[in-house]
C-alpha cells in the first residue's frame, strides 16, 4: 500500500555526530561526511532505494544508470536539507541566502480577516522557511505525519532556538481535528503537507507524473470548502547554501475537493520539473 508509515529514519548518536561536526568544523565539512552516509542508505536501505529508483527510472523516464545515479543524489541532497534545518535553526542562517518569490500572497493571505490556508508537499525543505520569511500577522500551525522519534525530537529541542511555527501530529486517536478546527476558529494560518497519508485515512485519488496515486482527502476537502484562498508553497534548496520560496495562489472550484488536488499535482509537477532531485517520499508512493 502507498502508505506514510509516519515516522522518519534516523538516530540521536547521527543527528548529535553531524551537529557536532557543524559546530567545531563547519557546514561543509557536514556535507563531505554526508557523501558516506548517503552511499550507507544507498546501499542498504533497501526499500527507500527502491522507491527513489522508480521514481526516477519509471516516473520521470531516466535510463537505468542516470536513475541509479540520481537515487544516489537525492539522498545526498535530502541529507543536505537536514543539515541546513539544524544548521539554520542552531542560529546560522546567516550562513545561508534566500529568495522569495510570492510572498507577497503569504503577507496578505497573514492580513486577511479568515483562515490561511498554506499546501506543501514533501519536496524541497519547508520546514526552514519559518527560520527566514520573518514575522507575519498571524502564526503558522504546520499540520504533519511525520512523527520522529521522541529521543530525536527531545534533543533537537534542547539544542535548537525555538521555531516560531507550532506543529500538529495527525494521530490514530482524532485528536488533531479538534486541533485543526481550532486553529481555523481562530482564523490564524494552517500549512498542510498534501501528499502523504497513514492507514485507514481517507483519501482522493489524482494522475500525478502520469499513474494515479492517493492523496490525503482531509487538506483537499478542508481547503475547498473555506471561503479562504489557498496558496501552494515550496521551499527548495538550490546551489551554494541558496533556497527558494515558491507560493502560488489556487485555481480551482469552489466546494470541489477533487479540482483542488487536480491544481495540486500539477503544481508539484511543475517544481519537479525544475527540482528533480528533491523528491523526497520515500516509499511506494503509486502503490504497488
Amino acid at each position: 500500500m502507498a502508505e506514510w508509515e509516519g515516522k522518519s529514519k534516523g538516530t540521536v548518536s547521527g543527528y548529535k555526530i553531524f551537529i557536532f561536526l557543524i559546530k567545531h568544523a563547519g557546514i561543509n565539512v557536514a556535507y563531505l561526511l554526508l557523501v558516506f552516509v548517503s552511499l550507507y542508505y544507498f546501499l542498504f536501505s533497501r526499500r527507500q532505494t527502491s522507491a527513489i529508483y522508480r521514481y526516477f527510472r519509471n516516473h520521470r523516464r531516466h535510463g537505468f544508470l542516470i536513475s541509479l545515479i540520481n537515487t544516489y543524489r537525492n539522498y545526498f541532497v535530502f541529507g543536505q536539507t537536514i543539515i541546513d534545518k539544524v544548521a539554520i535553526t542552531a542560529g546560522l542562517a546567516h550562513r545561508y541566502t534566500y529568495e522569495f518569490d510570492g510572498i507577497e500572497h503569504i503577507r496578505q493571505l497573514a492580513k486577511d480577516n479568515s483562515a490561511g490556508i498554506l499546501i506543501s508537499a514533501h519536496v524541497g525543505n519547508f520546514e526552514v522557511s519559518q527560520y527566514f520569511m520573518g514575522e507575519f500577522d498571524k502564526p503558522i500551525h504546520l499540520v504533519t505525519t511525520d512523527e520522529e522519534q521522541r529521543a530525536i525530537k527531545s534533543y533537537l529541542a534542547s539544542i535548537m532556538a525555538k521555531p516560531k511555527t507550532g506543529f500538529i501530529v495527525v494521530k490514530d486517536d482524532l485528536s488533531h481535528v479538534f486541533e485543526i478546527n481550532r486553529v481555523i476558529d481562530q482564523k490564524d494560518m494552517i500549512c498542510f503537507t498534501g501528499d502523504r497519508f497513514v492507514g485507514g485515512a481517507k483519501t482522493l485519488t489524482a494522475n500525478f507524473l502520469g499513474q494515479p496515486a492517493r492523496f490525503p482527502a482531509g487538506p483537499f476537502l478542508i481547503s475547498s470548502r473555506l471561503s479562504t484562498p489557498v496558496l501552494f508553497v515550496y521551499v527548495m534548496r538550490e546551489r551554494h547554501k541558496h533556497y527558494h520560496l515558491y507560493a502560488r495562489t489556487a485555481v480551482f472550484d469552489h466546494r470541489d475537493a477533487q479540482s483542488l488536488l487536480h491544481a495540486y499535482t500539477r503544481s508539484i509537477e511543475q517544481i519537479l520539473v525544475k527540482y528533480p532531485l528533491q523528491w523526497f517520499n520515500y516509499y511506494d508512493f503509486w502503490g504497488a
